[in-house]
């Protein structure tokens, strides 16, 4: 099960989290020693499939949906996010 910790905190309103979300889902990758063809292999063994292209486009670009960001996490092991972390790298991002 994952868990998403969300803490109220006023924030202005943000437009671009890609960047922020890859970085993210890079270094959960990083922190865990994982390549892309690793993943590939993590997500097809949680039951979805994905190429190690699909893969690595997806991430370089930073143009993923929420469920492809979930679904790397949980194959990944991550159990739980900190969106009030991403959303502060976004708006200094946007500072």
């Amino acid at each position: 099960m994952i868990y998403l910790h969300i803490k109220h905190a006023e924030m202005k309103e943000c437009n671009n989290w890609s960047p922020q979300l890859k970085r993210y889902l890079k270094s959960e990758m990083i922190k865990r020693g994982i390549s892309c063809e690793e993943l590939q292999v993590k997500l097809s063994n949680k039951g979805f499939t994905y190429t190690k292209s699909s893969i690595e486009t997806k991430i370089c670009r930073g143009k993923f949906s929420a469920v492809f960001f979930v679904q790397c996490l949980w194959a990944m092991n991550c159990k739980s996010i900190d969106i009030k972390n991403i959303a502060e790298l976004v708006q200094d991002n946007e500072n």
